[in-house]
């Protein structure tokens, strides 16, 4: 697990930050999972709740941003780019083209929602020379639900791991218990009935 590496656990905040970066790069981090990480760990008492958030917060704002400037920069040249050809191609800038030409900013709020389209979005969003301004402001609402649902769901779901250990812990000492009481009953029930049938044998053949 990735908690339990020294860097993770020596330098949480700043290798949180680095996963969301190295994933908008291209490795294989994804950012869901990085906030379900941030969760488990603020869960743990490993990181601070608050410190945790605003980490991840301006984490995700700057990888979004990073994109967005990419296809800012690149126009609908992107399509050509060897970086970016597995991400977006010429079919899906169109058909997201269309989509902004409809809703505007609002595909960036929902798109970030969207798995396997949250890059292209935010690619387009620069290609079609969205304000800066206007892009950041639906990238930060949007990202305060990805945090909200993403790290609480990994808060919560770490607290009820814990709970769960525990519950399996007790269940596993109450069935030991009746266990030990099953087989001692056993065998003192087996021990009585030999007694009994030796004492029956006694008296008859006396």
């Amino acid at each position: 697990m990735l908690e339990n590496i020294p860097f993770m656990e020596h330098f949480p905040y700043l290798a949180l930050f680095s996963l969301l970066i190295l994933g908008t790069l291209g490795l294989p981090f994804p950012e869901d999972g990085i906030l379900l990480l941030g969760g488990f760990l603020a869960a743990q008492n490993q990181i601070k709740l608050l410190q945790a958030f605003l980490v991840v917060y301006s984490g995700l704002l700057v990888t979004d941003f990073l994109l967005y400037s990419f296809g800012k920069k690149c126009g609908r040249k992107i399509v050509e780019h060897t970086k970016f050809q597995k991400v977006i191609t010429t079919d899906r800038l169109a058909k997201l083209e269309e989509k902004f030409k409809k809703w505007g900013a609002l595909v960036v709020f929902f798109g970030r929602h969207l798995l396997g389209l949250r890059a292209q979005i935010f690619l387009v969003a620069g290609v079609l020379k969205m304000a800066w301004k206007k892009f950041l402001l639906a990238d930060r609402a949007s990202a305060l639900l990805t945090i909200t649902f993403w790290g609480g769901l990994g808060y919560v779901g770490r607290i009820h791991i814990d709970r769960l250990r525990r519950d399996i812990t007790n269940i596993e000492c109450i069935l030991t218990v009746f266990l030990a009481m099953f087989v001692g009953s056993a065998l003192f029930f087996r021990y009585l009935k030999r007694r009994r049938n030796s004492i029956n044998f006694g008296e008859r053949s006396g």
